[in-house]
């Protein structure tokens, strides 16, 4: 992982999907953390799959060369009943990794259930509980959509992680 000299690391989380891929990026110092920014990239639903995928690839890259984040976290998707629903998700979460990645970024995933264990201590909490526990963890981040919220979730998780892997390595 990349440092930032004295000022911490900063991590990109993503919540992939077609209609509404969520981003957000913190700054993580020591077992501080901090908001940075968040939001969604929307494309419109009447474009052709290759189309909305191109504009969520265009999205992460301006996110990633605005933000200049350190490290990326994805959140798995959960297996869809819909084959075809679970493909197209598939394929938007292959662009939620491939892109970090181009930009020599290390990509983490975490399943959503690990991930609200490491927030909310329940593998099987509730959004609303995900969000109160990012607004309470990132207070500036105010009010934010499930989505990025989830991706919010997905840094902090890789805070959590990344931290962890530290220490075992220097034990």
């Amino acid at each position: 992982m990349k440092q930032i000299h004295n000022a911490g690391m900063k991590i990109l989380g993503i919540d992939p999907g077609l209609q509404k891929c969520g981003w957000g990026i913190i700054l993580v110092n020591g077992s501080s953390l901090k908001y940075i920014a968040s939001g969604l990239i929307k494309p419109k639903a009447a474009l052709s799959l290759a189309s909305r995928l191109a504009l969520i690839h265009e999205g992460l890259a301006e996110i990633i060369k605005l933000h200049g984040p350190d490290a990326a976290s994805v959140e798995e998707t959960f297996v869809n009943k819909n084959p075809a629903s679970a493909l197209k998700l598939g394929q938007a979460r292959g662009a939620a990794l491939a892109v970090p990645a181009l930009y020599g970024l290390d990509v983490a995933e975490y399943s959503a259930n690990k991930i609200k264990k490491s927030l909310v201590g329940n593998g099987h909490a509730s959004k609303d509980q995900v969000g109160h526990m990012i607004r309470t963890l990132l207070p500036a981040c105010g009010q934010v959509s499930e989505d990025e919220a989830d991706a919010l979730a997905a840094a902090i998780t890789h805070a959590h992680y990344n931290a962890w892997n530290a220490r075992m390595k220097m034990a």
